[in-house]
């Protein structure tokens, strides 16, 4: 027994980290009597069978947007959202606090992080970036090892009818080194339901013992199998359902600590139960899949799918029909929650899968111009009636996805004649430069994901030079640091004799007036136009005038006109590249943009030769630009909110802003209250979700010298000047009769600025702090930042008052009354350092002061109790023996 048992082990543990064999020639169908379940059925009897048989409150997926959890892109698990009740930290009187047996359809989305399955997508027949994750749980010991293995064993095999010796089970073998048993229950449960012991297999904690985090619940599992080659020849085993049983608790220390309450918490995916279900080759080849994979079919002429993977996919078209299923069920999923194609965090990662999914349908598929967009109404019929806010949001979704495909098809053909170019010039065994590679990505100039850059060149055989490329992202990322709190570069500067030197020549000042030509598309996107200059001048780095520069050559580029914004007014400079006009595949990246003496200068990396007199075109990076913009616009109604809140004569200090955050500086003779800071944002938040027009017009200066209400600074103003007004047109605003200015924000501004507010999102003031006596800075968020701010205030002041219930119940155990003061400090540690609303943090930072002193008091009074009844009980010993 013990040597057939471990042989089966062995077999099991090779089979189990193998990738699933989804294309094996072995794989059979179930059945050939009933018709395979459709995808909507499998999901329905899954929730069906935990409602009316066992008891089970259904609850909606969560959108996968984590709400509160900085620590996740997406939402990746089930579990994610029950977190709080694993924790302990779940609002007593929230309604999740009583859930006691759940169950759901979780939507999913593995890309970017830890748990990023996007490299992977295309490449074999198993992975996804969205996917559906079925789960049922029991909080607070509801049922646990006995029930849910029970449960899960009824369901596969007599709802779902999968043939019990095709199942094979898991449990946890033990660790010896942390002191863990061997999870024997639950091997005796799966034996007294009938699975053969050759099937019951133990393993040890990488496999069968899950845990949350470094810290935190967490407890064996057991998993269940399925095996696709069918009792012929060795087993070929893919994961069907993984049942956790939260026991215990990593404490800080690393030691394990038993939990006061016990969880179950169990997952099976969709997409590979309907796969088994319905006898498919792979995930891609059931009715979740099929009808996207048919309509790519139709609308792009190309080959039908076939299903191959690796060097029999020929052109890599199938893999091309997996990236363009998978991504777009994936970016309608996200776009229906609110997670738009964007610049950082998890809009960077769904930017990264547009572009990918965009590159192989154009590419590979040969499909033709906003092809991506029309598969929108396929993703939306084939999950909608599951998830009803793809219906809901099924235009916007195809009119976001159309225009970036729009957008990045044109980067797409530029940056491909300039890997082309490039390739041309490298000898055989030389590796694809660094910075050639930085100027086409994401990070640089034409936004094509990295990933996906690296894939084009490996189609073609070429290795990117990978350390150069990590020495300009961590300079990228020290860049980003300072700006945060920025101090004064040094960069290229025209001194007093190039001024002079230019005056003398009669040269005009730079015309910048292109950096205001933008505008809004119908879809509520923004359109920024290109810029065609002439090189007037050209400076070395060391401030020389010189007639040409080379290759290689950091140098500084004076035109006669400019769409670049150059840094002043506190907004930070434009970034982009040009291009010298007829010679499109050749980028000169411009870092930053700086004003001096009515000249703007260019700072730029010459690729390339280039000289006096050359025609170029400019680009700015378009989403550094509405970063900006977004801030820019941020910081006016912030000004006027600040007024409305403390005061009209409020006075600004000085302000910064770049694409990340915003810092306004404001005099006040005291710290503003929480009361202060929380009807500040509320203001703007009035005005945001008011989506005003932002009017802007150039006046004479004259016009505003006498506007009730109108901001400037102590700064010296251009004539005639710009004026940026929200709500009202400029003409009423300065009209002194009307009163306009008082009303809403009006200031004298060069900076570029939204034409509607509503695309700020929102607006969270997340820091505060005291510059000099009367003066106080204040740090702000807005968009996506905001609104995942607002959500760790939310989920931290949950925290709190979970720890105060806690309090409040009083313990007469010394263990539990330390461990709850430990808990106090953590989270007054985690309070203290979150991107969270100021006027927030303040709140719980006072309310965890009281907590964490009566926490700390009651410790040391059941300390002092356990030590004086020792004390007592030694007196009693030792008199017992006189």
């Amino acid at each position: 027994m013990a040597v057939s048992m471990a042989a089966a082990a062995g077999r099991l543990r090779r089979a189990i980290r193998r990738s699933p064999p989804w294309g094996s020639p072995s794989r059979r169908p179930l059945s050939s009597e009933p018709p395979p379940a459709q995808a909507t059925a499998v999901r329905d009897a899954f929730l069906n069978f935990f409602r009316d048989r066992h008891g089970h409150r259904l609850v909606p997926s969560a959108s996968v947007r984590p709400r509160g959890d900085p620590s996740l892109l997406f939402v990746n698990a089930g579990m994610n959202q029950f977190k709080p009740i694993f924790l302990g930290t779940v609002n007593p009187r929230s309604e999740m606090a009583g859930f006691r047996r759940v169950a759901n359809s979780q939507k999913c989305v593995r890309a970017g992080g830890r748990h990023s399955d996007l490299e992977d997508v295309g490449r074999d027949l198993s992975h996804h970036t969205f996917f559906e994750m079925l789960g049922n749980w029991a909080f607070g010991g509801e049922y646990f090892k006995e029930e849910a293995c029970s449960m899960a064993w009824e369901l596969l095999t007599q709802v779902y009818g999968i043939p019990q010796d095709r199942l094979w089970v898991s449990y946890f073998g033990g660790d010896p080194k942390a002191g863990l048993d061997p999870d024997l229950e639950s091997r005796d449960i799966w034996l007294r339901l009938g699975v053969p012991a050759s099937h019951v297999l133990s393993f040890g904690p990488q496999e069968n013992f899950w845990e949350m985090g470094d810290a935190g619940p967490c407890g064996p599992c057991t998993e269940i199998h399925y095996d696709l080659a069918g009792r012929v020849g060795a087993p070929q085993l893919v994961e069907l359902w993984n049942l956790v049983f939260i026991q215990h608790n990593r404490e800080a220390d690393g030691s394990l600590q038993p939990l006061p309450q016990q969880h179950v918490d169990t997952g099976m995916g969709l997409e590979r139960l309907v796969a088994v279900l319905q006898g498919a080759r792979s995930t891609y080849d059931t009715d979740l899949f099929s009808p996207l994979l048919n309509a790519i079919h139709q609308g792009c002429g190309a080959p039908p799918y076939l299903g191959r993977v690796g060097a029999a996919d020929e052109g890599r078209t199938d893999m091309a029909y997996r990236v363009v299923a998978d991504h777009i069920r994936t970016l309608s999923v996200c776009i229906a929650d609110g997670v738009y194609p964007g610049m950082s965090g998890a809009p960077l990662v769904l930017r990264r899968i547009l572009r990918r999914a965009v590159r192989f349908s154009t590419e590979v598929l040969r499909a033709p111009p906003g092809f991506l967009g029309s598969l929108v109404p396929i993703v939306v019929e084939t999950l909608g009636d599951a998830y009803p806010e793809l219906q809901k949001n099924s235009a916007q979704i195809t009119n976001l996805v159309s225009e970036d495909e729009a957008a990045f098809l044109a980067s797409l053909q530029r940056g491909r004649r300039i890997i082309d170019r490039t390739l041309r010039r490298l000898g055989p065994s030389e590796p694809f430069p660094a910075e050639v590679a930085w100027s086409l990505s994401l990070s640089g100039n034409l936004g094509l994901p990295l990933d996906l850059l690296e894939l084009m060149l490996e189609e073609k055989g070429v290795q990117l030079d990978s350390a150069g490329l990590a020495r300009l992202a961590q300079e990228e990322a020290q860049h980003r640091s300072r700006q945060a709190e920025p101090v004064q570069e040094q960069g290229l500067q025209l001194n007093v004799h190039a001024l002079g030197e230019l005056q003398r020549r009669g040269v005009p000042p730079t015309d910048d007036s292109p950096k205001y030509s933008y505008s809004l598309r119908p879809s509520g996107g923004y359109e920024f136009g290109t810029c065609e200059a002439q090189v007037l001048q050209l400076y070395a780095e060391d401030g020389t005038a010189v007639a040409s520069v080379g290759k290689g050559q950091r140098c500084g580029l004076l035109l006669d006109k400019t769409n670049f914004y150059a840094e002043q007014g506190g907004q930070a400079s434009d970034r982009g590249y040009l291009v010298r006009v007829g010679q499109e595949d050749v980028l000169f990246p411009v870092a930053r943009a700086q004003v001096c003496g009515g000249f703007i200068l260019h700072e730029a990396v010459a690729p390339e030769g280039l000289k006096v007199g050359d025609q170029v075109q400019l680009h700015v990076d378009e989403a550094w630009r509405l970063g900006c913009m977004e801030k820019h616009t941020a910081t006016h109604l912030l000004s006027w909110a600040l007024r409305q809140a403390l005061g009209p004569g409020t006075e600004q200090r000085g302000s910064h802003l770049n694409p990340e955050r915003l810092r306004f500086d404001v005099a006040t003779q005291a710290p503003l209250t929480p009361k202060q800071l929380r009807a500040v944002e509320g203001a703007v938040q009035d005005a945001v979700g008011q989506d005003e027009p932002v009017y802007m017009e150039d006046v004479a200066l004259a016009r505003t010298a006498r506007v009730p209400g109108l901001r400037s600074l102590d700064e010296v103003y251009p004539d005639p000047v710009r004026v940026v007004s929200v709500g009202v047109p400029v003409a009423r605003a300065l009209d002194p009769a009307s009163q306009a200015a008082l009303q809403t924000s009006v200031e004298l501004c060069c900076g570029t600025h939204l034409l509607r507010t509503g695309a700020i999102g929102d607006l969270v003031i997340v820091g505060e702090r005291q510059l000099t006596k009367g003066t106080t800075r204040l740090l702000a968020v807005t968009g996506e930042q905001a609104q995942q701010a607002r959500e760790v205030g939310q989920s931290l002041a949950q925290e709190v008052e979970a720890a105060t219930e806690r309090l409040s119940r009083g313990n007469q155990d010394v263990v539990a009354a330390q461990r709850l003061s430990k808990d106090m400090g953590r989270l007054t540690d985690a309070v203290d350092t979150a991107v969270m609303p100021q006027w927030q943090r303040r709140e719980l930072q006072a309310a965890l002061k009281v907590l964490q002193r009566r926490a700390n008091a009651a410790a040391r009074k059941l300390e002092l109790r356990q030590v004086r009844g020792g004390s007592a009980r030694v007196r009693a010993a030792a008199a017992g023996t006189l």
